[in-house]
């Protein structure tokens, strides 16, 4: 994604971003990081045509629209992508019985294409040729991941379909086992790379046994250590190295999503991993995926440049974002990490709040 604008959603009252490969989001608790994040969930919803659904569950149209509908009635994203050549754009009004899609256009080279009137649903998906197809492909391809839930019902350490669950990675990563499964099947060398990366992080880690239960048809995340010959659920990892391991396959999987989307993939991690998980981040981009994620990490940000991060902020309710730059940050990035800058308050843009 090149950029995006973003009208009367949540905090972001009027947002014009533009995009770069690399996209990390510093700020205090809300101050509407996690309200861009929560975007891309939003675009996804919209494509396929659950938006009534999923803001019923989350508590209604006041909660989506900017302060509220005393304040604003209208929401509007418009997104560019392929250099600028393809473009996605929609308008959401409030209505007496909900929220309705007023408008929407599929843009090619600035043309736009109507797709209809008044609908309680988008209908991009449902263009399935020419200008269509570059679009649905690229918002398919656009996914948000969050691996929070690492507990004893962590949804990475059930069982997957070893036939269903490999298409792509989850958000949640409950497919972990029968993806990794695919890339051990298909793809032998990507998988030695992973396997290498998650025993630098935990070298007890030798590697992962993954023989699918064929009655059922699932496969669970199991694994062998370097001291033990017995086989370890994933309950014998600590959270920080499932996290970790969630995120190793995230970033070095074959295929990589268009977009990759994420909150706050440091929890958890030891700052040797944390390092790890920059070097994660940079080596997707630099195979042609775009990162954007949101952290509160100073440890995180110190393994990037000053171009690579935003800065968010909230004045009177507002989210702003300002990509940080070098200029004026030399001299200091002679003597500190990025990271130590921002916490020493140099950096006045993204401050945490006490």
């Amino acid at each position: 994604m090149d950029y995006v604008e973003i009208e009367g959603f949540k905090t972001l009252k009027k947002v014009n971003l533009k995009l770069e490969p690399l996209n990390i989001l510093i700020g205090g608790n809300g101050s509407g990081k996690s309200n861009l994040l929560s975007f891309f969930t939003f675009l996804d919803v919209l494509y396929h045509q659950s938006m009534q659904r999923y803001i019923v569950a989350r508590g209604g149209v006041e909660a989506f629209l900017h302060k509220g509908a005393k304040v604003s009635h209208k929401i509007r994203f418009l997104l560019e992508f392929d250099g600028g050549k393809n473009g996605y754009g929609i308008e959401l009004e409030k209505g007496v019985d909900g929220i309705f899609v007023t408008d929407e256009d599929l843009i090619y080279k600035g043309k736009h294409w109507k797709v209809g009137g008044t609908y309680s649903e988008a209908r991009v998906r449902e263009h399935t040729i020419g200008r269509g197809l570059y679009i649905r492909k690229y918002i398919q391809s656009c996914r948000r991941y969050h691996f929070h839930d690492i507990g004893l019902n962590s949804p990475m350490k059930g069982g997957s379909n070893v036939d269903d669950d490999t298409l792509y990675l989850y958000s949640d990563g409950s497919n972990l086992a029968a993806f990794l499964y695919h890339i051990r099947e298909k793809h032998p060398n990507r998988y030695n790379v992973i396997r290498g990366t998650i025993h630098s992080v935990a070298p007890f880690f030798n590697d992962f046994v993954l023989e699918p239960d064929r009655d059922a048809g699932t496969v669970r995340l199991q694994w062998r250590s370097e001291e033990f010959e017995a086989i370890q659920g994933p309950n014998a990892f600590s959270d920080g190295t499932l996290r970790f391991i969630a995120l190793t396959v995230l970033f070095l999987q074959p295929k990589l999503p268009t977009t990759i989307v994420i909150d706050e993939p440091e929890l958890g991690l030891h700052p040797f991993a944390i390092a790890k998980l920059a070097g994660l981040m940079r080596s997707a981009t630099a195979r042609g995926a775009q990162v954007i994620a949101a952290t509160q990490s100073a440890d995180l940000i110190s393994h990037f440049n000053p171009e690579d991060v935003i800065a968010v902020d909230l004045v009177d309710g507002e989210s702003r974002f300002q990509r940080l730059s070098s200029n004026n940050l030399d001299i200091w990035l002679e003597m500190y990490s990025l990271g130590e800058i921002w916490k020493r308050s140099i950096i006045p843009q993204g401050q945490l709040q006490y």
